[in-house]
């Protein structure tokens, strides 16, 4: 006679990570009330990044201060950008013209279409258009680099605040699997690569010729710096919890594609011409937001594993 496993044994023999896997994660199912909530938003993390700019754009406490940090160096960096943008529109347009829209037959572009889809105006303005937006982002960058910097930080930190949690509140990592991946926390990571400085040039340089694509070089530039994007965002989590390397590689291993799917999104919406600025203050409210309900679920696991509270608590298999 076969035995069905239950979804807890599911659970247990699951590869930690797993992506839409019918195991579901230990510890989300029959939570408490004050739980629920928090355990539905952990379900989709991308979701985090659109509740951290409605936070952002609702909350005086939150856009206030960054406004106030931000908007001296935001003028200056417009200003320069818009008279860089009109100045060389024309001459951008003839290097497009010239060097991307060459060779349609072997693209699949036309000057009207892209692979057949009608556009409002020609290609060449088109992509002209989307290489000004970019460099009119890091006009205002450049002008906002120091103060941004800190006004992402205080986003970060204000958020935390307003939740009412001191740094008593984040305590020890406590395992929630079973048999959790084997991983080590030295080491460079392609992900983490991508996501830091080396990475934003080289992805920048090698989607130039894709910019001609609504859309393409974003998407694949968002893809490759998901992962560190995400891991980089969650940095002051893993400090208050004193988290070791390995306990942050083993910890992201077994939320891979939770992570892969949020730094995808917060990597995306900050490639956004201009309002990805916005989005870059944003993703630490998120990120912040996200790492309040993951630390809420740490506590009701070590309070199952101590006794302390109702729930099915996972043993090791026997050998």
């Amino acid at each position: 006679m076969s035995v069905i496993p239950s979804s807890q044994e599911k659970a247990a023999a699951a590869v930690p990570g797993a992506y839409a896997g019918d195991p579901p994660t230990p510890y989300t199912e029959d939570v408490p009330e004050n739980l629920r909530r928090a355990t539905s938003r952990l379900q989709f993390p991308p979701t985090y990044v659109v509740v951290g700019f409605y936070r952002l754009v609702t909350d005086r406490n939150l856009y206030v201060p960054a406004w106030q940090k931000c908007k001296h160096g935001f003028v200056r960096g417009a200003t320069v950008a818009t008279v860089w943008a009109i100045g060389t529109f024309k001459i951008q347009r003839k290097f497009v013209e010239v060097f991307l829209i060459k060779s349609p037959r072997v693209t699949g572009l036309s000057r009207d279409a892209i692979f057949g889809i009608p556009m409002p105006f020609d290609l060449p303005t088109y992509a002209t258009l989307f290489f000004l937006s970019s460099q009119v982002s890091a006009v205002i960058y450049f002008f906002l680099s120091r103060n941004i910097r800190i006004a992402r930080e205080r986003a970060y930190d204000q958020t935390i605040a307003s939740r009412g949690k001191g740094a008593d509140w984040w305590r020890p990592y406590v395992e929630e699997w079973d048999n959790p991946p084997r991983v080590s926390g030295q080491g460079w990571g392609l992900g983490a690569l991508m996501s830091g400085p080396i990475g934003r040039i080289f992805s920048s340089l090698l989607m130039i010729p894709l910019h001609a694509i609504p859309f393409a070089g974003m998407f694949i530039a968002a893809w490759f710096r998901a992962l560190g994007t995400a891991r980089y965002l969650h940095q002051p989590y893993f400090k208050a919890k004193k988290m070791t390397p390995d306990q942050v590689a083993t910890f992201i291993e077994e939320r891979k594609w939770d992570y892969r799917s949020f730094g995808f999104a917060a990597a995306l919406a900050e490639r956004l011409p201009v309002v990805g600025l916005i989005f870059s203050i944003s993703n630490r409210i998120g990120a912040a937001m996200w790492a309040h309900d993951l630390e809420k679920r740490q506590h009701y696991v070590a309070a199952v594993k101590a006794g302390l509270a109702p729930g099915i608590e996972h043993k090791p298999k026997a050998e």
